[in-house]
């Protein structure tokens, strides 16, 4: 059983469905510290001026984890990421099949930055052919503060007998802990495809919105080019 573990982000890269694709169960770290001005609430497009961040205004503390931060609303966020959506990827072959699932998450007033970002995570992996790929929120288990210890229990609750890390995770993880528990450490390593893209020269690392809306039901095809 191979388990891979992530903060919940807002309209995801490529790489991190790759992790979805490669696991049996996904686990999203909501119970963790959320980190400003990084993924957690924010993602970039593309646009015929280059690259653009679609940012979610949120309230929180120094400290909040991920699952307690607020969205800010009241600045009218939801139309301005849904114009911005339009005006850059109407012209895109799929965005027709897309668009009035946007347009009604868009129209509500969402609460907590978490359930934005999940509701998300779960159309985009059924958009990229992973619908039978089980997630689960890692607040709903009695976990170990440490953050390898945090890791390995969520490996065993799930019985997980591989762990799927980031290509980073060895330099936060101790790896000698999941040898001890009999857990297999394996690391992604994701060399990010290029498929069409509107306005000119390729741009990579953007949200997969942009794969979904140029390259419809090949998406997954071409996300598995990264793996």
């Amino acid at each position: 059983m191979i388990i891979s573990i992530h903060q919940p982000q807002y309209l995801p890269w490529l790489g991190y469905f790759d992790k979805i694709s490669k696991s049996d169960v996904f686990v999203l770290l909501d119970n963790v510290q959320f980190k400003k001005n990084e993924w957690q609430n924010r993602n970039r497009i593309k646009t015929a001026r280059g690259w653009q961040w679609l940012t979610v205004p949120v309230i929180h503390k120094f400290s909040q984890k991920i699952y307690e931060v607020k969205i800010n609303n009241t600045v009218l966020w939801g139309k301005k990421h849904l114009k911005t959506l339009v005006t850059n990827y109407s012209k895109t072959v799929f965005f027709k099949q897309h668009i009035a699932f946007f347009e009604q998450a868009f129209a509500r007033e969402w609460g907590c930055l978490v359930d934005l970002n999940i509701h998300f995570i779960r159309y985009l992996a059924d958009g990229l052919g992973l619908s039978e790929k089980r997630l689960v929120r890692a607040s709903a288990y009695d976990l170990r503060e440490d953050a390898t210890e945090r890791l390995i229990d969520l490996c065993k609750e799930l019985q997980g007998d591989v762990y799927l890390s980031g290509r980073d995770g060895a330099k936060y993880m101790n790896t000698a802990l999941f040898e001890k528990e009999g857990i297999q450490v394996v690391f992604q390593d994701y060399h990010h495809p290029r498929y069409p893209q509107l306005y000119g020269a390729f741009e990579p690392s953007l949200s997969v919105v942009d794969l979904l809306f140029n390259c419809g039901p090949e998406s997954r095809s071409v996300l598995a080019k990264g793996g």
